[in-house]
């Protein structure tokens, strides 16, 4: 069974959907804990499916790499398989990539390279496509340059508002991110290739 972690800076909608599939029987993977850099809305998922969680506030540590320092201290204590950013908004210092990596994976509101960084969706309207997307990808130290594991176009339709394109993302965000948990813990997706 894959053992999984998970950490969020929101509402945590990836995070729910994780949960709900992990919970049918079959599923071949399990969260074990859900962390935070601040206190998140989505914290509520994890408490009603009874899995732990835990906060280290990036605002308490004076640089970027004392809070990575903690972060990987917490994680060390689960010591996942696998370590999901599900919207984390926060950049991670070198160190906490380097020592998950390829074992850490993020959700992307854009079909990757195009439309990087924390505004995916804002950038994609501004530039005029008729289409987006989503995807999945391992972290590496880049913004968004990791290796793609999974995505899928989303259309843009002429009256979209980022709020509404960003709502027909997120279901398409959450089956990939499922599909790519399930691939990695059957075995049909190796990590340590993707590299």
């Amino acid at each position: 069974m894959l053992t999984v972690a998970v950490l969020i800076s929101g509402t945590g909608s990836n995070l729910r959907a994780l949960l709900e599939a992990a919970s049918e029987p079959g599923f071949p993977a399990r969260v074990i804990a859900v962390g935070a850099d601040r206190q998140a809305d989505g914290f509520v998922h994890a408490e009603h499916y009874g899995i732990p969680t835990f906060m280290v506030p990036f605002e308490e540590f004076e640089t970027r790499e004392d809070w990575g320092r903690e972060l990987l201290a917490h994680l060390d204590v689960w010591a996942p398989d696998l370590v999901i950013l599900s919207g984390l908004m926060r950049l991670l210092p070198a160190a906490v990539v380097e020592a998950w990596s390829p074992r850490m994976l993020n959700t992307h509101p854009a079909y990757l390279p195009e439309f990087p960084g924390a505004h995916g969706v804002r950038d994609a309207l501004a530039a005029g496509v008729s289409e987006t997307g989503a995807s999945v990808i391992v972290v590496d130290n880049g913004v968004d340059t990791g290796p793609i594991l999974a995505q899928e176009r989303v259309p843009v339709l002429p009256d979209d508002t980022e709020h509404t394109l960003h709502e027909r993302i997120k279901p398409v965000e959450r089956r990939l991110l499922i599909d790519a948990v399930r691939r990695v813990a059957s075995g049909e997706l190796d990590l340590t290739q993707t590299a």
